[in-house]
C-alpha cells in the first residue's frame, strides 16, 4: 500500500557571521584576560554555526549538528548575555532577509530550523516499519514542540516565518500529521474499528480545522497551494475512513441502517477525496513545484484515494444487497446519526525533554569557553572567603553559648548531684535509708495516704458484693414480670369473660428499662474485670512500695548487682577536643 504523504517544514537561509569578534572584545572588557587565549575556542563556535547551518548529508546529521549548535548558543548567553551579533536570516516562505543582533532571534532561527529537520526526518521514514512508524510519530511531535517552543519565549517575531499565526498553524499540521501516523499504526496493528474509527475521526476533525485556517493566508501568498490542496484531501479521506470504520462497528452491533447511511458517508467523502486528487496532483508536479512534499505524492494520493474509494463502493453495495434481502432497516438521515467519539492521541513535545535525554547532552557536548571565568568571580572569591570565616566565628561563638547553657540546664536539674548520690550508693558510703530515691518515696506516701480508710482489695470485694445484689435484684424483677405476664394469659384461657388488657402491651417500658440495666451491668462487670486486671498487674509491685525493708532491699540489690561499669562522673571533661576541632577550623 502506499505511504501517505507528508508536509515538511521548509528551511530558513543564512549567510556568514562573525562571531570572533565580539566575543574577543567582551572577553577584553569584562573578563580581564588576553582573547589570544581562547582562539580556538572562537574558531570552535565558529564552525560549529557554519556546520549546523550549511545543512549535512542526512537529516540525522544535521538534527545533531543543530543540537550542538543551540546547546552551546544557550551556554554562551550565560556569558556573554549583553552581545551584539548581526544575524542575517531568510524567510523561510518569503526569502525576504530580516538582519538583526538579538541573540534570541539567533536561538529562534535555529529552533526553527530544528523544527523544520525532525518534520523532514519524519516525512522520510518508511511507515510500513513499525520502528518508521514510531520514528515518525515522535518527530511530527517534536516539531510541534519545537515550533510551540518558539510561540512561547519569542513574542515579537521579525519575519513571517516566526509570526505567531504562521508558527501555530504549522503546529497544528505536526499534530495533524502525528495523528494520522497514529491512525495508520492502529490500523496496520488491527485495532478495533472502534478505536480506529475515533482517531480518524480526530484526524478528520484537525485536517477541516486546518482547510479553514489556511484560508487567511491564500491572499497573503505564504504557504504552497499544493499544501492548501493536500489539506482539503486528507481532511475529506480521513473523514471517509471515520465513517468507513464505524460502519464497521455498527455492523457488528446489528446497526444495519446506520451502517448503511454511514458507508454512503463514506463513499461520498471518498468519490471527493479522490476526485481532487485527480484534478490537482500528478506524478510530475509535485517534483517540480513543492519540494516540501515527496517526489511520490501525486502518485501515492492517487492510489490510496482510489483504493479507498474502491473499497467504500464494494462495502456499500454488499451491505445494500444485505439491507435488502434481510435485514429491511429503516435508513436514517445523515443529519441523525450519532457523532462519532474523536480520540486525541498526540502532544507536543517540549523542547526540554528533547534536550533532556544523554544522548542529546553528549551531542552537545562540554561549554566551548569553560575555562573563562570572569573577573567579578575573582573578586566575589576573595568575598567569599571573607564572610565564609565571619560565619565560622559566629557559629563558634553561639557553640560557646550553647554549651555554657545546657550546663546550667543541667545543674538546675540536678543531674551532677543525682549522678553522686548514684555513685555513692554503688560505693556503698550511704545508709540504705538514703537509697530510695525522694521520687518512689512520694509515690509511696500518695498511696499510703489514698488507703487510709480502705485499701484496693476491700474496694474491690465491696464492689463486687454490690454488683451481686443488683444482679440479683435485676433477675427477681425480670422474673416477676414473666409470671405476671404468663398468669395473665392463663386467666384469658380460663376465664371466657377476662377482659384485662394482655400485660406485655403495659410492661414493654419496663422489659426496655430491665434490658438497658442489665446491659449497663455487663459494661460495668467488663470494666471492672479490666480495672482489677491492672490492679493483679500492679499488685505485688505497690505491696512492695508499700513495705520499707523490702523496698530498700530491691535497690540495695540493684545498686550492688551494677558492678563497676564506667560512670559518666569518672568520664572527666576537659574540653580539649572541643577546642583541638576549633583550632582546625
Amino acid at each position: 500500500m502506499a505511504q501517505s504523504p507528508t508536509i515538511t517544514i521548509p528551511k530558513k537561509s543564512t549567510d556568514e557571521v562573525d562571531w570572533t569578534t565580539p566575543i574577543r572584545t567582551l572577553i577584553a572588557q569584562s573578563y580581564g584576560e588576553s582573547p589570544d587565549n581562547y582562539a580556538s575556542e572562537c574558531v570552535a563556535l565558529q564552525r560549529c554555526r557554519q556546520d549546523a547551518v550549511r545543512g549535512a548529508g542526512s537529516e540525522m546529521t544535521a538534527r545533531d549538528l543543530l543540537y550542538k549548535y543551540f546547546g552551546q548558543l544557550e551556554l554562551l548567553e550565560l556569558r556573554f548575555a549583553e552581545i551584539r551579533v548581526t544575524f542575517p536570516w531568510r524567510d523561510a516562505f518569503t526569502t525576504k532577509l530580516t538582519t538583526q543582533t538579538s541573540l534570541a532571534f539567533e536561538k529562534a532561527s535555529i529552533i526553527f530550523q530544528i523544527a523544520a529537520t525532525h518534520s523532514a526526518i519524519a516525512s522520510q521514514q518508511n511507515r510500513s516499519d513499525p520502528e518508521g512508524l514510531k520514528r515518525a510519530f515522535y518527530y511530527f511531535r517534536t516539531a510541534a514542540g519545537m515550533l510551540t517552543y518558539i510561540n512561547e519565549n519569542f513574542l515579537h517575531a521579525p519575519s513571517t516565518d516566526l509570526s505567531k499565526d504562521v508558527v501555530k498553524l504549522l503546529v497544528d499540521i505536526m499534530i495533524a500529521q502525528a495523528h494520522e501516523v497514529f491512525y495508520e499504526k492502529c490500523r496496520d496493528e488491527k485495532k478495533t474499528s472502534a478505536l480506529i474509527a475515533k482517531v480518524a475521526a480526530q484526524t478528520a476533525a484537525l485536517y477541516t480545522a486546518l482547510c479553514d485556517s489556511v484560508k487567511e493566508f491564500q491572499g497573503k501568498k505564504i504557504f504552497d497551494h499544493n499544501w492548501v490542496t493536500l489539506l482539503s484531501i486528507k481532511a475529506k479521506y480521513l473523514t471517509s475512513l471515520s465513517q468507513y470504520y464505524r460502519a464497521i462497528t455498527d455492523t457488528a452491533a446489528n446497526k444495519h441502517g446506520d451502517a448503511l447511511v454511514r458507508l454512503q458517508v463514506a463513499e461520498k467523502a471518498a468519490k471527493e477525496a479522490h476526485s481532487l486528487t485527480s484534478s490537482s496532483f500528478t506524478p510530475y508536479f509535485v517534483v517540480t513545484t513543492t519540494p516540501t512534499l515527496p517526489s511520490d505524492a501525486g502518485t501515492a494520493l492517487m492510489e490510496l484515494t482510489k483504493a479507498h474509494l474502491a473499497l467504500c463502493t464494494d462495502k456499500r453495495n454488499e451491505a445494500q444487497r444485505d439491507n435488502d434481502l434481510i435485514y429491511n432497516a429503516v435508513l436514517p438521515a445523515e443529519a441523525t446519526l450519532p457523532q462519532i467519539d474523536k480520540a486525541a492521541v498526540a502532544t507536543p513535545i517540549p523542547i526540554q525533554e528533547v534536550y533532556g535525554t544523554p544522548d542529546v547532552q553528549k551531542t552537545i557536548g562540554p561549554d566551548l569557553f569553560v575555562k573563562l571565568i570572569p573577573l567579578s568571580v575573582h573578586e566575589a572569591a576573595s568575598v567569599y572567603s571573607e564572610e565564609k570565616a565571619k560565619i565560622v566565628r559566629a557559629e563558634v561563638e553561639k557553640a560557646d553559648i550553647a554549651d555554657n547553657e545546657y550546663r546550667a540546664a543541667l545543674d538546675s536539674l540536678g543531674v551532677k548531684e543525682g549522678l553522686g548520690r548514684y555513685r555513692a550508693m554503688v560505693e556503698g558510703i550511704v545508709t540504705s535509708s538514703d537509697i530510695v530515691p525522694r521520687e518512689v518515696r512520694g509515690w509511696q506516701t500518695e498511696i499510703r495516704e489514698g488507703e487510709k480508710d480502705e485499701n484496693v482489695e476491700e474496694m474491690l470485694r465491696s464492689l463486687d458484693r454490690l454488683k451481686e445484689n443488683v444482679q440479683n435484684e435485676l433477675e427477681i424483677i425480670g422474673r416477676d414480670l414473666e409470671i405476671e405476664s404468663r398468669d395473665c394469659e392463663a386467666n384469658r384461657l380460663k376465664y371466657e369473660q377476662w377482659t384485662q388488657v394482655p400485660s406485655s402491651g403495659l410492661t414493654k417500658g419496663f422489659r426496655q428499662d430491665l434490658k438497658a440495666h442489665l446491659a449497663a451491668l455487663e459494661a460495668a462487670s467488663n470494666s471492672d474485670r479490666q480495672a482489677r486486671g491492672m490492679w493483679e498487674g500492679v499488685r505485688e509491685d505497690v505491696a512492695i512500695l508499700l513495705d520499707d525493708d523490702r523496698l530498700e532491699a530491691v535497690f540495695l540489690q540493684e545498686a550492688q548487682g551494677t558492678g563497676r561499669k564506667e560512670s559518666l562522673l569518672d568520664m572527666e571533661d576537659t574540653g580539649e577536643t572541643d577546642w583541638q576541632e576549633r583550632e582546625k577550623i
